[in-house]
């Protein structure tokens, strides 16, 4: 389980940033791909460990519209199940054609108090989503039902999302560029160093728009290194 004090500190860190964190480690395919931030209020953050659901291609005998009476459809239970502070992180084998849900299952999660929704599928009622106070990032605006293109099959399983591979309890983190995955072994030492990260390229930025150059301060050499360190020690 994330921190508080981590989970906060993530909510102004740049997803830019904490690709670079990650690149660090080792790790270059945390980027989702394909989905882009739906909701209007862009400047929305998402922090949240991930529930996920995985979809196969549908099949015409088996997902037609009777499929959603009655408890049992793994779409309607994620939604149940997915629990506050929680991302639902859905694999819709990038096939955006038809949607991996509408407005009501948003308001729903919004409702229950999920911290967002990810799919790299298509998200129907997208104008009356797009008003929601809740981060949501998809692949596209498309009006067909699941049913056409997408059978749900498992909940809390090791998925892929727009490229990228999601286990349960992965920290997701969202801003206007899109969703980082950081695995939820590391994301407590990362949201620590991308938080140092960050306070230091402010500081750069600061020095860019003060009309300093780049070099030897982006990255820093051991004179820039100090009088950021110096800076710091000022402030506090």
């Amino acid at each position: 389980m994330l921190s508080s004090y981590s989970r906060e500190a993530l909510k102004k860190i740049s997803t830019a940033t904490l690709t670079t964190v990650l690149f660090k480690r080792g790790l270059r395919n945390v980027f989702i791909q394909g989905v882009f931030l739906l909701t209007a209020n862009k400047s929305v953050r998402m922090v949240g460990e991930a529930y996920t659901l995985r979809y196969i291609p549908a099949r015409e005998d088996i997902d037609q519209l009777g499929a959603f009476e009655g408890r049992g459809h793994q779409q309607r239970e994620a939604i149940e199940a997915c629990a506050p502070g929680q991302v639902l992180v859905m694999d819709a084998r990038r096939d955006a054609s038809a949607a991996t849900g509408g407005d009501i299952l948003m308001t729903r999660l919004m409702v229950r108090g999920a911290a967002g929704i990810v799919t790299d599928g298509g998200l129907r009622d997208s104008q009356t989503i797009e008003k929601l106070e809740l981060p949501v990032y998809c692949g596209a605006r498309s009006a067909p039902l699941n049913l056409v293109r997408h059978h749900a099959v498992d909940m809390q399983v090791p998925i892929s999302c727009g490229g990228v591979a999601v286990y349960p309890g992965d920290v997701l983190v969202g801003d206007g560029d899109g969703v980082v995955v950081i695995p939820a072994k590391m994301a407590e030492e990362v949201a620590k160093e991308a938080e140092s990260q960050t306070q230091f390229e402010d500081w750069v930025e600061m020095k860019v728009k003060e009309g300093r150059g780049i070099f030897g301060l982006y990255p820093p050499n051991a004179e820039t290194k100090a009088e950021f360190e110096a800076w710091k020690k000022a402030r506090n």
